[in-house]
């Protein structure tokens, strides 16, 4: 992730928190939540290490090989739980969109972790279309969550309106959370595209 350090640093933050978040969600669920808690929470410290300002900390040459790898295996993982929840073929888009920004930072123009530009172009041929295509995904998925986000119907509970999940639900347990995660950490991913 490029551009002003202070923009890289809330970036980096907000990953970071969202995170952390996904972290506390695997403490409890069904397993097929706590496996999708554990693949958000990869991509949530993926990213936020990917947004650091490269003013302040450069990666070394083969970290750039090293988030490749993890993110492979991370996208390998998201197919093979994709026949169980058609939730993993996102993450399979996700997890390979890091694989794709970790060797457009390895390639020629990226190792410097400098400015983005024209590097994108020697990923591939099609690099750009890739990236386009990337970018419309994560908008509509942003948008989708965001409107998922907006309660349908809110319930009345004695004087107070309680939108989302039960009111005794505890910070791990609340849907409306989750889905929150997952429209910052679109975004998130939107703007880090936006870089390449």
């Amino acid at each position: 992730m490029h551009g002003p350090a202070v923009s890289g640093w809330l970036l980096m933050a907000l990953c970071a928190l969202t995170g952390a978040y996904c972290l506390l969600r695997t403490r409890s669920g069904t397993g097929e939540e706590r496996r999708t808690a554990r693949a958000e929470a990869l991509m949530g410290f993926g990213m936020a290490a990917m947004a650091v300002p490269a003013a302040v900390v450069a990666p070394p040459a083969w970290g750039w090989a090293v988030y490749a790898a993890l993110f492979g295996v991370a996208a390998l993982r998201a197919l093979w739980f994709s026949r169980r929840s058609g939730h993993h073929l996102h993450h399979l888009v996700g997890s390979s969109a890091m694989v794709y920004m970790a060797v457009a930072m390895a390639g020629p123009g990226g190792a410097a972790h400098g400015g983005h530009g024209s590097h994108t172009m020697a990923v591939a041929g099609g690099a750009p279309l890739l990236t386009g295509l990337l970018l419309a995904y994560y908008a509509a998925y942003v948008l989708r969550s965001g409107a998922r986000l907006i309660p349908v119907a809110a319930t009345t509970t004695g004087g107070g309106i309680v939108a989302g999940g039960p009111p005794s639900a505890g910070w791990a347990d609340r849907p409306e959370l989750a889905l929150a995660c997952r429209l910052t950490m679109g975004i998130a991913m939107f703007a880090m595209l936006l870089t390449l």
